[in-house]
C-alpha cells in the first residue's frame, strides 16, 4: 500500500513538468531600472551608486523633549527655507528696478507699496497656513538670505512707521523683528541645516531622521509684476493707501485674536 501511494505521489509531481512542454512560453515582463556597466579585462562589471547614509556618533543621551525640538526644527526648515530663497530673489528684483527706473521719492513710495500689496496677495494664504514657530524661523532665514533684519527691510522700503507697526504685531506673537541672524549663536543649528541644504545633502539627512523623503515646497511665483508707474498712474495712490491700511487692520486683528 505504501509503495502504491509513493508511485502515485511521484506521478503527481511529474505531471506539471510534462504539461509545461505543451504550453507556449510567454515572455516575462522586464522590471527594474537599467544599470551601467563596464567591461574590464573581458568581464562585465555592473556599476551603481548608493545614497549616502548619516551615522550619528554615540554621546550624551538626549531627552524626548530635546529630540522632538530637533525634529520640529528640521521639519519647519524644510517647509519655510524655499520661501527665504524666493525672498532673496524678489529683493534683488526690487533693488534693480528701483536703481533703473526710480528717480523720485514719490515713484519709490508708490512702487514699494505696490510690491507690498502684491506680496500679500501672492503669499498671504501660505503664510497664514504656517505655525508661529515656522513664521519665526522664516524671519530668521530672510535675515540670513537678504542681509537685513525684517525690521530694516520694512523701514528701508516702506517707512519707519510701517516698520514700527509690524514690530508691534511681532511682539504680540512673542518675537522681535530687530534681532539679527546669529549663525554662531542662537541660530547655530539653523545654520547647520542651511549648510546641508547648500551641499546637496538635505534629502539624505531628512530621510535619516524621518525615514521618509522630504516634501518639496513648491512656490509658483518668483517674479514680481509690479512696475514703476507714471504720474497719471500714481493718482490711484490713495486707493492703494486704503488697501494697505486694511491689510494692517487684518494683521492686527489676527494677532489680538490669537
Amino acid at each position: 500500500m505504501k509503495r502504491l501511494f509513493l508511485i502515485i505521489f511521484t506521478l503527481l509531481l511529474c505531471l506539471p513538468a510534462f504539461s509545461q512542454k505543451d504550453r507556449p512560453v510567454r515572455p516575462r515582463k522586464v522590471k527594474g531600472v537599467p544599470m551601467f556597466y563596464e567591461v574590464i579585462n573581458g568581464d562585465t562589471v555592473f556599476v551603481d551608486s548608493i545614497d549616502p547614509v548619516w551615522v550619528f556618533p554615540k554621546g550624551r543621551k538626549m531627552k524626548g523633549n530635546d529630540w522632538r525640538r530637533e525634529y520640529r526644527l528640521v521639519y519647519n526648515f524644510n517647509k519655510v527655507y524655499p520661501y527665504a530663497l524666493v525672498g532673496r530673489k524678489l529683493m534683488k528684483q526690487v533693488d534693480s528696478t528701483i536703481a533703473a527706473d526710480v528717480s523720485k521719492r514719490s515713484q519709490r513710495n508708490a512702487y514699494t507699496r505696490d510690491v507690498m500689496l502684491e506680496l500679500f496677495r501672492l503669499f498671504e494664504k501660505d503664510i497664514r497656513g504656517m505655525t508661529i514657530s515656522q513664521g519665526v524661523l522664516l524671519m530668521r532665514l530672510v535675515d540670513r538670505e537678504c542681509g537685513m533684519t525684517p525690521y530694516e527691510i520694512i523701514k528701508t522700503y516702506r517707512s519707519g512707521f510701517t516698520a514700527g507697526f509690524w514690530q508691534m504685531v511681532a511682539r504680540l506673537f512673542g518675537t522681535n523683528l530687530k534681532t539679527p541672524y546669529q549663525p554662531k549663536g542662537m541660530d547655530k543649528k539653523t545654520e547647520q541645516l542651511v549648510q546641508l541644504w547648500e551641499a546637496g545633502a538635505w534629502d539624505s539627512f531628512y530621510f535619516s531622521i524621518f525615514y521618509d523623503m522630504p516634501r518639496k515646497t513648491i512656490i509658483k511665483y518668483d517674479v514680481l509684476k509690479s512696475t514703476v508707474k507714471s504720474r497719471e498712474d500714481r493718482r490711484k495712490r490713495e486707493e492703494g493707501s486704503v488697501e494697505e491700511e486694511s491689510v494692517m487692520k487684518r494683521a492686527l486683528k489676527s494677532a489680538t485674536e490669537d
